[in-house]
């Protein structure tokens, strides 16, 4: 009797069979491949990547728009902040350390204002390091030179107070611990307030250029969404003689509008930024530097009486000359030029008018308005003002008349603290003028990409809609 092969012994044909089934992911690829030699499972196909490029256009396109947001909000409410702050950070330590001086100047009993003028500078400084500390983050060098600026601070607030009291006394010691408070102040921590701004004025650039980058995945995605069902409508016109296919333009109407509103958008957004980088970070930029060098100047200007030829340069072309004299020579060139000397003074740099390249000069060209650009040619006039009162000072002191020079310093009207308070407040006032032009711009420049990302997401669902219905319409032809 014969007996039927058995079905699970190694061998059989059962077994056979069973090792020769081919898995079910290849059955379903030549499946595919079946169905796309047919005219509907083109369609399908076609369909389906119509719909997947779509969709993939209004993702990139959100994910970038989203990225470059994200980069001009920081821009205006962080990065910028941020250098504002340091900047400031800068600007108080170095008022401090002429308010310092113009008291020691003063005798032993300083005026009272002076002395509230030097407190409130330690106190907004010590204050914007404590905010900084707080809001800095991703930057190493920032958060070392808020740790030196912090630890030198205390250092240099209780040698001025040595000074003081020395000054009191009537003791020479005072001057010599003045100086070596200016020499902290100068050597060590201003230089760390300087690196504090140069790495947040760094990481603004950084969120500028993130922010007007151009999304060029999101244009490039779109252009192919486009490309494709421009060519899928032809294929249908080439095979059915239909003009429209309603779907397929459809969704060729939501990408180009999503596609256009992305340029467009994006333009104008960088147009916004662009706007607010030149006329307001960039001016803010020269203007914060030219109310340090004031401020420097006026400390070289009150130490150079201090000192009385103490400390001289000792090398250079300078060598032997008295060092502040020399610093405030250099300063007033930074702020407006040397008058008859280089191309600024060939055009005119002289009475109200900044020499070409010098801070002043530069800070005016990137004004964009009168409003801004006024109290500018004011503070040239009243710098100029400053060395002419300045010569007089430095005439009397030559002559030996300390007194006399010390009136013209830091006496009341007629002094040179007179045009240096003067030039200082019209530089604030030409600074708060370009904050609201920087937020403005910068505002109208990140406010042209609100409700983009949504936008164009929204668009790319429909338009993956209408192009799947688009194709449905033909499939229905075959049933």
């Amino acid at each position: 009797m014969a007996h039927p092969p058995t079905t699970g012994a190694a061998g059989s044909p059962a077994a056979g069979a069973l090792s020769g089934r081919r898995p079910a992911w290849r059955e379903g690829i030549e499946r595919a491949r079946a169905a796309a030699t047919t005219e509907p499972g083109r369609l399908r196909l076609i369909g389906a990547v119509l719909a997947a490029l779509v969709v993939a256009f209004g993702a990139v396109t959100a994910w970038q728009v989203s990225d470059r947001r994200t980069a001009a909000d920081a821009v205006a409410e962080h990065s910028q902040p941020l250098s504002a702050a340091a900047a400031d950070i800068y600007r108080s330590l170095a008022d401090a350390d002429t308010t310092a001086a113009s008291a020691f100047l003063a005798g032993g009993q300083e005026p009272a204002e002076v002395r509230r003028r030097y407190e409130a500078d330690i106190d907004r400084a010590s204050k914007l390091l404590v905010r900084a500390a707080a809001t800095t983050d991703g930057s190493a060098t920032a958060r070392e030179e808020i740790r030196r600026i912090n630890q030198l601070l205390p250092v240099y607030t209780g040698l001025v107070e040595s000074a003081r009291a020395n000054n009191r006394q009537g003791l020479p010691l005072g001057s010599a611990y003045l100086r070596y408070a200016n020499d902290t102040m100068r050597e060590r921590l201003l230089p760390a307030a300087g690196r504090l701004y140069q790495a947040q004025t760094a990481r603004l650039g950084e969120d500028y250029g993130e922010a007007k980058s151009w999304p060029w995945a999101a244009i490039g995605t779109g252009a192919a969404a486009l490309a494709a069902l421009g060519w899928a409508q032809r294929r249908d016109f080439l095979r059915t003689n239909r003009v429209f296919n309603r779907g397929l333009l459809a969704s060729t109407a939501a990408s180009a509008v999503a596609l256009l509103w992305l340029v467009a958008g994006h333009a104008l957004a960088r147009a916004g930024l662009d706007d607010s980088d030149r006329h307001g970070a960039q001016s803010l930029h020269v203007l914060n530097e030219a109310r340090i060098d004031s401020l420097r100047a006026r400390g070289d200007e009150n130490l150079t009486l201090v000192a009385r030829g103490a400390v001289v340069v000792d090398k250079g072309e300078d060598k032997g000359k008295d060092a502040y004299e020399v610093s405030y020579a250099e300063r007033m060139a930074d702020l407006v030029g040397e008058p008859g000397a280089g191309p600024g003074a060939a055009a005119g740099a002289g009475a109200g008018r900044a020499a070409s390249g010098s801070l002043l000069a530069r800070a005016r060209d990137l004004a964009d308005d009168a409003e801004g650009r006024a109290p500018v040619d004011e503070a040239v006039t009243r710098l100029q003002e400053w060395q002419e009162r300045h010569k007089a000072a430095r005439a009397a002191d030559d002559a030996g008349n300390y007194k006399d020079a010390r009136a013209k310093v830091i006496g009341g009207e007629g002094s040179t603290g007179e045009s240096f308070d003067e030039v200082d407040k019209l530089l604030a006032k030409a600074l708060a003028h370009e904050q609201r032009e920087f937020a403005r711009a910068a505002d109208d420049g990140r406010g042209a990409l609100t409700g983009l990302a949504v936008g164009a997401g929204v668009l790319a669902a429909l338009g993956a809609v209408a192009a799947l219905l688009g194709m449905g319409r033909r499939l229905a032809e075959y049933r």
